[in-house]
């Protein structure tokens, strides 16, 4: 009964980890933050903040950026968003 126990969570594991694993064909350069395309800046900037923009972030965003998007992403930092 244990044994039972211990074979199928672990073929759950090994199921999530195959899907969740990164893909092979990935080839995105991991010398800078997660979030910035690369060439966007210098790993050793201190200053880590990016261009507004969908062109400035690493990965492609899911959805189509709309106006509101661009305006809340340009005022980040700020405590204030659009009121759009």
């Amino acid at each position: 009964m244990r044994t039972g126990k211990l074979v199928a969570a672990a073929a759950i594991g090994t199921a999530l980890w195959k899907y969740f694993k990164p893909s092979a064909q990935v080839t995105k350069s991991d010398d800078h933050a997660a979030a910035f395309a690369d060439a966007e800046t210098h790993p050793e900037n201190f200053d880590q903040t990016r261009s507004a923009g969908p062109e400035a972030m690493r990965d492609t965003p899911r959805r189509e950026w709309n106006k509101v998007d661009q305006a809340a992403d340009e005022s980040f930092p700020a405590s204030d968003p659009p009121a759009y």
